[in-house]
């Protein structure tokens, strides 16, 4: 994120505070705390741009809001307003049918962007929920359209998250519809692993923060399958489990996934991130 350029504050600076401030989940800021990894960094570093658009940016990024786990970030039907980046914690995102069926469409970890579902109608359509104590940056999306109009490198960044979302969507029906049980869980974790060394984590070690039942909503598996294939991986030692704490011992898509199908769907659960460096 950009640093503070001073005490004083243009109207934009207050707009912005008063559009993010929600009771309970005051704005404020904190420190630059998971910047390089987020998919709004290049909004935050972009250099091409002038000296009141930079402030008026950094002004909105650096709206920061705190989510208790089990708490939601935002709710189906929620007039949309901003575009969240995950800076700490972990999120699911989940739509529920008319009968009060929920399914599972994606996990948000550090860095991945949440609320792009509002843009089409001006309301969520989905829901938000920590899977831990979180917090997020939120950029007013009224305002991101504004700089967009002023500034090519950022309407152009917004265009590549947009686009990501698309292939992420795309990707995720083929998983769904062209692999095994085994697939589907070893490429999930395999992915998770790749996102968490981006993110300049291990790749070998890491905390499931969702349940077996969330894997297997999103996974289109049933909890007991779910658990089955975590005992089947972890019988061929390919994996280790202890609780929610994951080592993974092998390249579970190189000894798990179909040849054919291998190079598709490594990597295809996550949303495709676009990272500091790439606009």
């Amino acid at each position: 994120m950009l640093t503070p350029t001073g005490p004083q504050r243009g109207p934009a600076s207050f707009a912005c505070r008063e559009l993010l401030a929600r009771p309970g989940n005051q704005g404020r800021r904190t420190a630059d705390i998971g910047c390089k990894t987020c998919a709004m960094a290049g909004l935050c570093a972009c250099k091409s741009i002038d000296t009141f658009a930079h402030e008026r940016l950094n002004d909105a990024v650096q709206c920061v809001r705190t989510v208790n786990r089990g708490h939601a970030l935002y709710r189906p039907g929620d007039t949309f307003g901003s575009i969240y980046a995950v800076r700490t914690g972990s999120f699911k995102t989940l739509v529920t049918d008319s009968v009060g069926h929920e399914q599972v469409t994606g996990f948000g970890i550090v860095g991945d962007t949440l609320g792009i579902d509002g843009i089409a109608s001006g309301r969520h359509s989905c829901e938000a929920i920590a899977l831990e104590d979180s917090s997020v940056c939120a950029m007013p999306f009224r305002l991101l359209e504004m700089l967009c109009r002023e500034v090519k490198t950022i309407q152009h960044h917004v265009y590549q998250m947009l686009g990501a979302e698309i292939v992420r969507e795309s990707a995720l029906m083929m998983l769904l519809g062209t692999t095994t049980a085994e697939e589907r869980v070893a490429t999930f974790l395999a992915d998770l692993s790749l996102r968490w060394q981006a993110r300049g984590y291990s790749a070998a070690a890491f905390t499931l923060k969702m349940t077996r039942g969330e894997i297997g909503s999103y996974l289109g598996l049933k909890l007991e399958t779910v658990s089955r294939m975590f005992s089947k991986l972890q019988g061929r030692r390919l994996i280790e489990v202890y609780g929610k704490d994951l080592r993974i011992r092998k390249r579970l898509t190189t000894t798990v996934v179909d040849d054919g199908r291998r190079e598709a769907l490594t990597g295809i659960i996550s949303k495709p991130r676009i990272v500091s460096g790439s606009i």
